[in-house]
């Protein structure tokens, strides 16, 4: 009996075994899944190479909205005291000038830095040809009619590569060492506040830069009615392809 009941034990053992081997073998045949994530931001591109126009990302329509009054005074003035220095893009080919201190966040192909409602962003991609006023009308506005909030277009000026920008609190004078430029100037809705659902108008200043089959997209944006002339002249005119 004794013998009987030990090769039992063996006998289970080794089914157990061959068991435990199977379910192993079944669990590190399984691929991990990848997420796949989307630039967020408004007109961040997909990285594809394209004819004209920013690139198009999918899933970035924005549901339509009411464009929100502009405060009476706005929170968005940036101080006289801010020290601005220079960012240097490896990815993107060039140099500009940001307030220090300002919060950085940065992909593959866009950088941006904000504080509180104010943004200096600049996107990057590949264009077979410079921007025009017409390639704006056709493809860009479009876009960030379907990207931006409320989006309510203002003008578009040709820098070639000296103009001057209607602006809510001044026009701003540029002269652009970067060369010309096509200018977008358009207000749009911020998006709400996470806390308090607050929403703000924003007056946007888009420069659409052209060097070598790449294009870059240097955006300006602050509440409609902030005393950001210099900041933005300042900021317009440091933009220096490396």
């Amino acid at each position: 009996m004794t013998g009987h009941r030990m090769l039992a034990s063996t006998v289970a053992i080794a089914v157990l075994a061959l068991v435990a081997a199977a379910c192993t073998s079944s669990t590190s045949a399984v691929s991990p899944t990848t997420a796949s994530t989307s630039v967020p931001g408004t007109g961040a591109p997909s990285g594809a190479p394209h004819s004209s126009g920013p690139p198009k990302t999918p899933q970035t329509t924005v549901p339509p909205e009411s464009p929100v009054p502009a405060e009476s005074n706005p929170p968005g003035d940036i101080p006289d005291s801010t020290v601005f220095i220079a960012y240097h893009s490896p990815a993107g080919g060039f140099v500009v000038k940001v307030p220090e201190g300002w919060s950085r966040r940065t992909t593959h192909s866009n950088v941006s830095f904000t504080d509180k409602l104010n943004t200096v962003s600049v996107t990057w991609f590949q264009a077979s040809a410079p921007p025009s006023q017409q390639t704006a009308k056709s493809s860009d506005v479009p876009q960030l009619r379907a990207t931006e909030r409320a989006f309510t277009l203002s003008n578009i000026l040709v820098c070639s590569p000296s103009c001057t920008i209607p602006y809510s609190t001044g026009p701003i004078a540029v002269t652009l060492p970067a060369g010309p430029a096509v200018v977008i100037t358009y207000r749009a809705n911020s998006a709400p506040n996470s806390v308090t659902g607050k929403q703000y108008r924003l007056e946007v200043l888009r420069f659409e830069f052209f060097k070598g089959g790449l294009e870059a997209a240097l955006t300006l944006s602050g509440p409609v009615g902030s005393d950001n002339v210099d900041p933005w002249r300042l900021v317009s005119e440091s933009f220096r392809w490396a």
